[in-house]
């Protein structure tokens, strides 16, 4: 059995800016900091941070006032922004910066007049995140379906803008659908998906359309690490979505030539390196490199926001 290592793969750079936020933060004011929601979508990442005197919350009513809080990289509505600073919270906003290009358009987009489509899944907190930039004239549309059901209150004055961590190739077809229904509708200068889901994404067709299996690791609540188990099931392989090497099952592999090992943006390097250290022991021999590919991007850590 070989086993081909997707590259790029694993942390991006708004994760990478998330989790270095906590860490200052842990070293700059010791605990208990609050970090409100999963700072990423990662169990093994959250359980670290945990046992390390974190405590993560999902509103901020469970913060105590004056507290040091940090809003995860996801981003949050513009009302979660007023009660910190009503609250006195001590806030370091880990937005990924590419979320807070998409809230800055749908501010724009409103401002000009628009009412805005929301491409995204119901309930992600990067969404409710975005709806929360406006008190009205946005709509979230999830599928094609979405598209058809739509109904809203100026067709001829109308934009779109999309979650960050989806299925390249769902919401082109999304977006057609869009254009076809709504000739004249206004979208981003640039596209909204981020680089390290389309790069993730590209990687891992190359291999899943040759490979037998294809892993991926990343949590259940991760957007972008379902998409690449989706992207792998879609190109032919047999695709599992997994957080950690306990979760493989031994049978998955039964008659398998290549497997295909990825992970998503939020999971841990040393996550693959502990599958492709089970995989060896089972007979795999690694036929690419170990080596992460440099993506050339890099975010600064957010200064404080807060009012002390």
């Amino acid at each position: 059995m070989q086993i081909e290592l997707a590259n790029p793969r694993g942390f991006c750079a708004g994760v990478d800016r998330a989790i270095q936020t906590v860490e200052e933060v842990l070293m700059r004011y010791g605990t208990p900091i609050y970090v409100r929601h999963a700072v990423v979508h990662n169990r093994s990442v959250v359980a670290d941070l945990s046992e390390r005197g974190v405590v993560f919350v999902e509103e901020l009513d469970e913060v105590p006032d004056k507290a040091t809080v940090i809003l995860s990289a996801h981003g949050v509505s513009r009302a979660v922004i007023k009660e910190a600073s009503r609250r006195r919270l001590n806030v370091y906003d880990a937005t990924c910066p590419l979320v807070t290009k998409v809230h800055a358009e749908v501010r724009r987009f409103r401002a000009e007049g628009k009412e805005v489509v929301m491409i995204g899944h119901a309930g992600h907190p990067e969404v409710e995140g975005t709806l929360g930039q406006c008190d009205s004239g946005i709509y979230l549309v999830e599928d094609l379906n979405g598209v058809n059901e739509l109904q809203v209150t100026s067709p001829a004055s109308l934009a779109y803008v999309t979650q960050t961590t989806l299925s390249v190739d769902d919401t082109t077809r999304i977006v057609t659908a869009l254009q076809i229904r709504f000739p004249g509708i206004d979208g981003p200068r640039k596209g909204d998906i981020c680089y390290a889901t389309q790069n993730r994404q590209d990687a891992i067709r190359s291999i899943a359309q040759r490979a037998d299996v294809v892993l991926v690791l990343g949590s259940p609540t991760s957007s972008n690490s379902n998409r690449l188990r989706e992207v792998a099931a879609e190109s032919g392989a047999d695709a599992y979505l997994i957080d950690d090497v306990s979760e493989i099952q031994p049978e998955w592999l039964e008659r398998c030539e290549l497997v295909g090992v990825t992970a998503g943006a939020s999971a841990p390097e040393r996550l693959i390196v502990e599958v492709i250290d089970k995989l060896v022991t089972w007979g795999g021999e690694l036929v690419t490199g170990i080596a992460r590919e440099d993506e050339g991007v890099s975010f600064s850590v957010p200064s404080p926001r807060g009012n002390r």
